[in-house]
């Protein structure tokens, strides 16, 4: 790590013991800062990625209970400096044997999602990339000439139905993680969850987060079984609650998001240029296939 960025992390907190590398990754680098308050977590961001700094700031700003309070934030450089948010929800679920406390994790996501929809605009002129319907299915046409596969191109007419489809229920479009698993969920001693890594999110319709998160992690079970083991339905609508249309039945939004979420994921993660090829032909074939596996 550069002198700068240390430099910058002891402007502002004062660290009692040595600081440790954590990760580095091509998208970015972690590092845990021990202070006499607890520790803080410094994140220098890749350069495709930096809008993740002023987006932490608004979601922090409008939801302070769901993201770690940022200690310190540079926007032109890529640094966030961060409360400590307890522990991994990963190492909760399997100590506990239980999956139930997604349940809470979910309302809460679903509420934060509600607040920053105004701000959807504000989101996407910070650099937030822009996945919203309108957009997704030209995205997808682009993503399906480059890759040149017959499949995945015969599909973009399917593409544009669905999202006509789920424009029609009139959910505002807002922030959306786009990878929210066990790993990016923290609990704290209050119990309070706290969501991290908001680096992959885009502004898109808030159901497509459903895909990672229903269908890449829950509905395999505590031990990654080998077939869908967990009825999902309990999380879809603990997360759906927020939403709330009265006499309006959402599952068949749902329905249609969790396929679209994984055609999104892979035109998001295609551009933002750091998954290898294989992964981004998984999620398509997770789109195409109707099913995550």
């Amino acid at each position: 790590m550069s002198s700068d960025a240390l430099d910058w992390i002891r402007a502002a907190v004062e660290p009692t013991g040595p600081i440790e590398i954590v990760h580095v990754q091509p998208w970015s680098t972690v590092l845990r800062v021990p202070t006499a308050e607890g520790p803080v977590w410094f994140k220098a961001i890749a350069p495709g990625l930096r809008h993740e700094v002023a987006l932490h700031r608004l979601l922090a700003a409008r939801r302070p209970d769901v993201v770690p309070e940022p200690v310190a934030a540079d926007a032109d450089r890529g640094w966030l400096l961060l409360r400590d948010a307890g522990t991994r929800l990963r190492e909760l679920v399997q100590e506990e044997r239980s999956p139930d406390r997604w349940r809470g994790v979910l309302t809460r996501y679903a509420e934060l999602q509600l607040a920053v929809a105004p701000d959807a605009e504000e989101l996407l002129a910070l650099g937030v990339p822009d996945l919203r319907l309108a957009t997704l299915p030209d995205r997808y046409a682009r993503l399906a000439g480059e890759l040149g596969d017959v499949r995945v191109r015969a599909a973009v007419p399917r593409v544009r139905e669905l999202c006509e489809e789920l424009a029609g229920y009139g959910i505002p479009e807002t922030v959306q993680h786009d990878d929210l698993h066990d790993g990016n969920v923290f609990v704290g001693a209050d119990g309070g969850t706290r969501i991290v890594d908001w680096g992959d999110a885009v502004v898109s319709h808030p159901f497509l987060t459903l895909s990672v998160t229903l269908e890449g992690v829950l509905q395999w079970g505590l031990d990654d079984d080998a077939e869908p083991s967990v009825d999902t339905a309990p999380f879809r609508d603990a997360y759906l609650q927020p939403y709330g249309h009265p006499g309006v039945d959402l599952t068949r939004a749902v329905e249609i998001a969790l396929r679209l979420g994984w055609a999104a994921r892979a035109v998001a993660t295609h551009a933002a240029g750091h998954e290898e090829p294989e992964r981004i032909h998984t999620r398509l074939r997770m789109f195409l296939d109707g099913r995550a596996g």
